[in-house]
This record gives structure tokens, C-alpha cells and sequence, in this order.
């Protein structure tokens, strides 16, 4: 049977594999057979009867295969395939050529245009039916690739930064980078062990999804990297490994806007935070061969941990370092000196607010969901 098909119906009314074919050809008996040979062994088709119908045709329905014909009024079948294969949209279809030339230059430049086969006029339809039954095969072996590959690189960008990810792909076996700026931000939940003492542990690990995936999209928003989660602790960096000038300043607004949604939350859930940032050198890489993950390692990872742990509740401690580079654009509560394990004493403040300009809006799509919409609604209490 032939398939009554709109050839203006979108592409998205077809899955990949089941998509029609498309023939291309200035006979009309020609077609007309063709349609009722492929329709006879169940595949929908399409046709057109000139070079500039079957580009807008391809494009438009994205075919699963093209049986094209090499002689053609106007454009003939070698420059409508070229013309398809330079095209994003068009250039992984499959092409299969019919000619009524013997020539072999004529069948060796259809294969270097690309094409997949060539089938001589007058066609054998027994012959044209295997050849289209193998292509299509084919197609539907390259669609499940195409799919493995697309999950795959998005694994792979999970755990990975891209610009890392792509280092990898390239060839690269060690990487390690050492970068002179940059600021690093640890965020710990208070009262943890109270709190997964008091909650059915599957509960506790969805709040935990929660709360890590609003800051996950919060990271997404201001340009940041993920480093990695630590129990209840999560581990961000700007200007790794993709450097950023303002690399403070992009962490800081990206810890004022996490801290203004967790007080809105704290009004429904106790859910309270330490935040510490500390700004200066780190080495950056990769590091075993199984599981591997890209982290940072350095005297400012320690700092940065070791504001956190020194910090109150609901405030976002920063280094006189981190103060520095942020100048006058922040509110900030001094701290003076305080003794900081491993460092000794060491100048501190409290970040309170930005007072010049505001961060700049973003896209709908950057928008995070809200904490409110994704925490589960059984109450806890935790200790500060």
C-alpha cells in the first residue's frame, strides 16, 4: 500500500525509521511503479519530479532514504545530492542513485558525492526491494548509534566539564592545570546527623535531590561548575576550567541568590546552610582511571572548606582575599581575625548584599523551579 502522506505534514509526525521514502525522478510511470513496488513490501513513499521539489521535500519531511535519479531536467541527480549533503538538516540521509548509464566514472562519483548505492535503469524490482530492505536496516542500526552516542556524551557532560570532556575525545590521557585566580565555594547542611536521625532515610535522600538539584540549576545560571556533592556538602568553582575575570563576583551573586532562596524556604522547612568562599590558585584535573572525576586541589580548596566550618548559619563567609576582589560593589560585616584551623589567624567577613547593579536577568529556560516546588513536605527540626 501507498501512503497518502501530506507532503507538507512536519517532520515530527514520523519517527526516525519510519519516516517515508522519498523518489526523485521526471518519469511518472517510473514513480508510480516504484511507489507500488515499495508499497507492495510495506514502505510509505513520496515523490517529486524535479531537482528543487525533492530539496524541499527532503527538508522538510527528513526521509529515511532517497531513490534518486542521476538524469534530471534542471539540477541533475549528482548536484541535488551535493546540494542535500552540505546541509545540516538533509546530509545524514541516505541517497541511493538510479542512472541508465553503464559508466563506472558516473557510479564513482555518486559514491565520493556520498551515496550509499547505485541501482542501473531498467530497474529489477526484486533487486531495487532487497537493496531498499538492507539500507533501511542500516538506517535503523545508525538511529540506535545515534541514540547510544547522544546518552552516552550526555553521561559524559554530567561528569565532566565540556571543554574537559572534549580534551578527552581529542586524546589527551593526563590533564592537569594549574590556574592562578580563581574562587571556590563550599555549602554544608546544618544539622545533618540530627536531621537523618529523625527522617525515613528514603525521604532524607530525596531532600538531599532536592535541595543539591535547585543548586545544580542555580551553578547552571551564573556560569559556575559543579565540583562534586560530600554527604550534605556541595563544591562549586568559577573560573574553572574555563576562566572567567570575574570570577568572584560571578560566585558571590550566584551565594546571595542561593542564600535568599533558602531563608524563603526556611519559612516552610528548617533547611539552613553555611556558606564559605575563598578566592586564589588551584591545580585542576582529572584523576584515576575508573570513575574518573575532575577536581581541584590546592591551599584556596582548604580555606574555602574552612570557611564553611567556621561560618554561622544562613551567612556566607568570605576571605580577605575573596573581600579584595569584590571591592565596592558588596555589603560586608567584618569579622576581624578569627583562628582559622591550619591557617592561623586570618581576616574574614561576612557577605551581606550587592549594592551596586544587580546580577543580569537570564533566559526563561535558566530559571530555576524554586526549592519550594521540589522539597518534600514532612516537617523536621535541625540544630544550628
Amino acid at each position: 500500500m501507498t501512503s497518502q502522506i501530506n507532503p507538507l505534514a512536519p517532520s515530527h509526525d514520523f519517527a526516525p525509521t519510519d519516516r517515508p521514502i522519498l523518489l526523485v525522478d521526471d518519469d511518472p510511470a517510473l514513480l508510480m511503479l516504484l511507489r507500488k513496488s515499495l508499497g507492495l513490501q510495506g514502505h510509505s513513499a513520496l515523490s517529486a519530479q524535479s531537482g528543487e521539489a525533492a530539496i524541499a521535500l527532503a527538508k522538510k519531511v527528513n526521509p529515511t532514504l532517497i531513490i534518486l535519479d542521476v538524469s534530471m531536467p534542471g539540477l541533475n541527480g549528482f548536484e541535488i545530492c551535493e546540494h542535500l549533503k552540505q546541509n545540516d538538516d538533509t546530509c545524514k540521509i541516505p541517497i541511493m542513485f538510479l542512472s541508465g548509464s553503464q559508466i563506472f566514472e558516473d557510479k564513482l562519483m555518486g559514491l565520493k558525492l556520498g551515496a550509499v548505492d547505485f541501482i542501473s535503469k531498467p530497474v529489477e524490482f526484486q533487486e531495487l526491494n532487497a537493496r531498499v530492505g538492507t539500507q533501511l536496516k542500516l538506517r535503523r542500526i545508525q538511529v540506535r548509534l545515534e541514540a547510544l552516542h547522544e546518552r552516552t556524551e550526555s553521561l559524559l557532560l554530567n561528569v565532566l566539564p565540556r571543554s574537559v570532556a572534549d580534551r578527552l575525545r581529542n586524546g589527551e590521557c593526563e590533564i592537569v592545570d594549574r590556574f592562578p585566580e580563581a574562587t571556590i565555594l563550599f555549602c554544608d547542611l546544618v544539622g545533618f546527623t540530627p536531621m537523618a536521625a529523625q527522617m525515613d532515610p528514603v525521604r532524607l535522600v530525596a531532600l538531599l535531590n532536592s535541595v543539591f538539584s535547585e543548586i545544580d540549576c542555580l551553578v547552571e545560571k551564573h556560569g559556575l561548575e559543579k565540583i562534586k556533592t560530600i554527604g550534605d556538602a556541595y563544591m562549586a568553582a568559577s573560573g574553572v576550567p574555563d576562566w572567567n575575570p570575574d570570577h568572584a563576583r560571578a560566585m558571590a551573586n550566584f551565594a546571595l541568590e542561593l542564600r535568599y532562596e533558602m531563608v524563603r524556604v526556611e519559612r516552610e522547612i528548617p533547611i539552613r546552610f553555611r556558606i564559605g568562599i575563598h578566592s586564589g590558585e588551584v591545580v585542576a584535573g582529572i584523576i584515576g582511571t575508573k570513575r574518573f572525576s575532575f577536581d581541584l586541589w590546592g591551599d584556596t580548596v582548604n580555606t574555602a572548606s574552612r570557611m564553611e566550618s567556621s561560618c554561622a548559619p544562613m551567612h556566607i563567609h568570605v576571605s580577605s582575599e575573596t573581600r579584595a576582589l569584590l571591592g565596592d560593589n558588596y555589603e560586608f560585616t567584618p569579622r576581624g581575625k578569627i583562628f582559622i584551623r591550619g591557617k592561623g589567624m586570618f581576616e574574614t567577613y561576612y557577605l551581606n548584599r550587592k549594592v551596586i547593579g544587580q546580577p543580569r536577568s537570564l533566559p526563561p529556560h535558566h530559571q530555576c523551579p524554586g526549592f519550594q516546588q521540589r522539597l518534600p513536605d514532612k516537617q523536621f527540626s535541625t540544630d544550628s
